[in-house]
């Protein structure tokens, strides 16, 4: 299919006279500007000033002609991957203790390409790399992390935290001697576990906008989100335990989430066009709920965790069981035909032993 499309695209390059994409680059001569007379917002545009010929500024180039310097070696990843050689190269486990700062973007993502060059996607055994740092973390904090690794933060994160979640274990936990209640302020930014894929993330405190984004496997836990939350989730599970913003699961056709809603409000902000709202019932989703939670306070130490596990039957009234309809028809089959496998297992071990007999 690409190759086609590269060939399409050298023949009308060709009825324009390049022979190169850069060669193409800030030629506005070449465009022709059409305006649709049919609406009146269109009639009056005049782009000609858009369209004139640049000279750049500084004897610079329109288009990259040298080789960037992304100072890789100063990422903190490098001390990380030095620690950790011996459960790299021998699977022998480490503990690993520093400082982040916020200058400190995309931790642990050169560590898991490591763990991936060596192990693939089958990773190490959980927590063979453990990290424990303190600070506040720059974006994507914990991105791509891979199985095996158990990254955790005192302190608070920025956007894109845990984005691309491959497997490993991610924690954020609100400072103990924090002046403020947890549960009530942002802990980490915006569309964090944004295409996540596998693994686990638990944050002591609330999370910005679009929460979850995209999540297809991991299994998180958070105090609170903004607008958008699991919009456009396809599987894993991920349990809210404080107040949802605006338009929480749109577009969401997988996986399922469980909302803590003592307040019963939750229902003004679903979004309902592919998912359903449901008491909390199942023994299979209250017993997966209770494993959650008390993961939860077991890594982050919440308070709002510890509380509502205290009171945990009077508690399960209080939770909404978001999925999608879809979905719940899906694993309502694939149910029914495990059973059948079951009980034709069964039969054939019947008549097995009615022929022995």
């Amino acid at each position: 299919f690409m190759f086609y499309i590269a060939e399409e695209v050298r023949e009308d390059m060709a009825k324009l006279g390049f022979r190169k994409l850069t060669e193409m680059v800030g030629r506005t001569d070449k465009l022709i500007p059409t305006r649709p007379k049919d609406h009146w917002k269109a009639r009056g545009l005049d782009l000609s000033k858009l369209l004139v010929m640049q000279k750049p500024l500084y004897k610079t180039d329109l288009y990259r002609t040298k080789a960037q310097n992304h100072e890789l070696e100063k990422q903190i990843d490098n001390r990380l991957i030095e620690i950790a050689k011996p459960a790299l190269d021998r699977q022998e486990p480490v503990f690993i203790r520093l400082p982040v700062r916020n200058t400190d973007r995309t931790v642990g993502a050169m560590l898991s390409g490591e763990v991936a060059k060596r192990y693939g996607d089958d990773g190490l055994p959980h927590d063979t790399i453990r990290i424990e740092m303190t600070g506040n973390a720059g974006q994507s904090f914990g991105c791509f992390l891979a199985k095996g690794i158990t990254l955790a933060l005192t302190g608070q994160a920025n956007d894109y935290c845990g984005k691309g979640l491959s497997g490993g274990k991610l924690i954020v936990r609100t400072p103990p001697n924090a002046g403020y209640r947890a549960e009530d302020n942002i802990l980490i930014g915006n569309t964090c576990l944004y295409g996540a894929t596998s693994g686990e993330a638990y944050f002591n405190g609330r999370a910005g906008e679009r929460f979850a984004v995209r999540n297809s496997g991991v299994h998180a836990v958070v105090e609170g989100t903004g607008d958008h939350g699991c919009e456009y989730m396809t599987g894993g599970r991920v349990v809210v335990l404080g107040s949802i913003g605006r338009n929480f699961a749109a577009g969401m056709s997988g996986g399922i989430a469980y909302l803590w809603d003592p307040d019963k409000i939750c229902e003004d902000y679903i979004n309902t066009e592919l998912v359903d709202i449901e008491p909390l019932v199942d023994e299979k989703d209250i017993d997966e709920l209770l494993h959650m939670i008390t993961r939860h306070k077991e890594y982050t130490g919440s308070r709002r965790a510890a509380e509502i596990l205290a009171d945990w039957k009077n508690q399960i009234g209080n939770f909404r069981k978001i999925i999608p309809g879809e979905y719940k028809r899906a694993l309502a089959a694939l149910e029914d035909e495990a059973q059948k496998e079951l009980e034709m297992v069964d039969e054939s071990k019947i008549q097995v032993g009615v022929r022995h007999g």
